[in-house]
């Protein structure tokens, strides 16, 4: 069982409870014009169109697929740029193994390990082995096993996932369903339902919703949130701001997300008696 893997961190206080290892899986079912990460939607097809913008020569195309040399790689990410769907020629593939090899060399330091991604359920199969691994193994069973995710899986995918999964992070990006499909190309169904089920299931460790001026900011977004809310039971919630930070394309014409809105937003949650509300601790 292997993931294509986007990145590696492994060590984050901003991914989940703690510290934590944190895996960027590849490939993503939403196409937000507003990813901050868009080089992990898209799966590498091996065009070659990545290997002359590298000018460290780390990327070559040898009998058809991309071939990446971290050596030489010096992370100015010009191949990313150049992309023309979104993917990334510097993935690697992990086997469950190589995950759980990491997990023992840092577990010192470790509380937890979140999958993220791109989405996270795109790989689900692979989540599910892992995380079941880790609870089978005495010395990393203590970790807990969260899940960064978009929503968009079906409860079958769920009922898979929830047995070996602690916590689910999961974002809503929009409630009115047109402003969704505008922000993400899909639909919003599957991703509200997914929030009562990891609610029910008592794995709904946040509801993370990102506020974009003149999208999401608006006074019947912030209400839908506080009626689906209500809806779950107390829950914690994440508000996120929109910044340009990553993002390409005609959304980097889109105005930031003002602080005093965010905060405007949370008095107005946090008035409805809803529970935990977060803010950003960081505007960029």
């Amino acid at each position: 069982m292997r993931a294509n893997v986007s990145k590696v961190l492994r060590w984050s206080a901003v991914d989940g409870p703690g510290n934590r290892l944190v895996l960027f899986l590849q490939g993503c079912n939403f196409a937000c014009p507003g990813c901050h990460n868009p080089h992990t939607i898209g799966i590498c097809n091996n065009c070659g169109d990545c290997v002359p913008a590298c000018p460290q020569g780390a990327l070559s195309l040898t009998n058809g697929t991309i071939a990446f040399d971290a050596a030489r790689c010096d992370e100015c990410d010009l191949c990313l740029r150049a992309c023309p769907i979104s993917a990334s020629p510097m993935t690697e593939s992990l086997t469950v193994e190589d995950v759980l090899a990491m997990l023992r060399q840092n577990l010192p330091f470790l509380n937890g390990i979140t999958i993220s991604g791109g989405e996270a359920t795109v790989q689900a199969k692979f989540v599910e082995a892992l995380f079941a691994a880790i609870k089978a193994d005495p010395a990393l069973a203590a970790l807990s096993c969260f899940i960064d995710s978009n929503g968009h899986l079906g409860p079958q995918g769920w009922q898979r996932l929830m047995p070996v999964t602690d916590g689910v992070m999961l974002d809503i990006k929009a409630f009115a369903p047109g402003t969704h499909a505008a922000l993400t190309g899909r639909r919003n169904d599957k991703s509200l339902e997914s929030a009562r089920i990891a609610q029910k299931a008592g794995k709904l460790y946040e509801l993370r919703f990102l506020m974009v001026p003149g999208f999401t900011d608006s006074d019947a977004e912030i209400d839908a949130l506080i009626a689906f809310a209500r809806g779950l039971g107390p829950v914690r919630i994440k508000l996120n701001a929109f910044q340009h930070h990553g993002v390409q394309g005609p959304a980097r014409d889109w105005p930031k997300m003002p602080r005093a809105g965010v905060e405007a937003a949370a008095a107005k949650l946090r008035a409805a008696g809803l529970g935990e509300v977060v803010t950003p601790s960081v505007w960029l």
